[in-house]
């Protein structure tokens, strides 16, 4: 089990480190900070503490679930579509300036973890609690994206 959580491990911070390369300057730049911003958005320190939060709990959770569930190709498929859509939102939203395109794949990010989140709930218990940080967060970030899209 822990080399299954330590792959993840590597898989979910490469992804973020990844999304991070392809943002440019991302929230540091004079695009972003002209915005108008929700007013519950927060520090930017708490994006770097929330993400990494997700994906230790992420980690463990997508290395329990692999570990239990019998279908484990249809797992690792949505697995790597949710890095895919994870990598792709930082470029669309900050280095391409296209937050509609960007709420598109943050909302079909957040539709695929309320996936994972309610389907698989029954066969994890517990364990599925170490997604909900993960369900929350994009809860936010779209709300905050939408509210790019929908006031300015």
């Amino acid at each position: 089990m822990w080399l299954k959580i330590i792959v993840f491990l590597f898989l979910n911070f490469g992804a973020l480190a990844l999304g991070g390369i392809f943002a440019g300057s991302g929230a540091g730049s004079d695009w972003y900070d002209q915005l108008n911003k929700a007013p519950w958005t927060p520090p930017g320190w708490v994006f770097g503490f929330a993400w990494t939060t997700i994906m230790l709990c992420f980690s463990v959770y997508i290395a329990f679930l692999y570990e239990r569930i019998t279908e484990k190709k249809n797992i690792l498929r949505l697995y790597f579509i949710q890095l895919m859509l994870n990598v792709a939102w930082n470029p669309v939203f900050f280095y391409f300036h296209k937050p509609h395109l960007g709420l598109v794949v943050i909302i079909c990010l957040t539709l695929l973890v309320a996936y994972f989140l309610f389907n698989f709930r029954r066969d994890l218990k517990v364990y599925s609690l170490l997604i909900t940080p993960y369900f929350i967060w994009l809860c936010i970030a779209t709300s905050l994206n939408a509210y790019i899209v929908f006031l300015n």
